[in-house]
């Protein structure tokens, strides 16, 4: 449950931050988000450092170290949306809420949208993806990192069992963008 003053912040968002575990649907849900939307859309994986990329693939998990000069470019891109007067759309795996906390060092205008499943489906789905470094060896890491957003976060929580269309549907409804 929201608290009154994050709920009144979910009213007009500048930022969605699209987030959640490797394989949860970032990408197929925010790039759906912002055509309907009609906002711009950031992929955050290619913000990575290529090293980032490369310990990934090579199926080592990324430390706090790693993730925090990647986290900064997110940052960087969510600023300058902010900062433009433009909306957007960012996915980002956002695990921890540290990492949380420096997406949103404003205190304000971003909402994170937390895409939700089961390690099973997840799994299932990265097995059946293709060209994407993440391999599901590393989805019990992520698992055990993700901090899940606490009631006093700017964020809303979205089961991904359904199409990703209704998942769209779900997402303007509880963030009252209409479209």
């Amino acid at each position: 449950m929201l608290s009154t003053e994050n709920a009144s912040r979910l009213a007009n968002p500048k930022v969605l931050v699209l987030m959640g575990v490797s394989g949860c649907g970032k990408t197929t849900v925010g790039r759906a988000l912002a055509e309907r939307l009609g906002w711009q859309f950031e992929e955050g994986d290619s913000l990575h450092p290529r090293a980032n990329i490369k310990k990934m693939a090579a199926g080592h998990p990324l430390t706090d170290d790693d993730r925090w000069p990647w986290l900064d470019k997110v940052a960087a891109w969510i600023e300058a949306r902010l900062d433009a007067g433009e909306c957007g759309i960012i996915t980002c795996s956002a695990l921890k809420r540290a990492y949380r906390d420096r997406l949103d060092h404003r205190g304000r205008e971003i909402v994170f949208v937390y895409l939700a499943g089961s390690e099973r489906m997840i799994a299932a789905r990265i097995a059946g993806r293709h060209g994407h470094f993440m391999p599901v060896s590393l989805l019990a890491s992520q698992f055990a990192d993700l901090e899940e957003p606490g009631p006093d976060e700017p964020a809303i929580r979205v089961d991904i069992g359904p199409a990703p269309e209704v998942i769209v549907e779900h997402i303007l409804d509880r963030l009252h963008l209409g479209g």
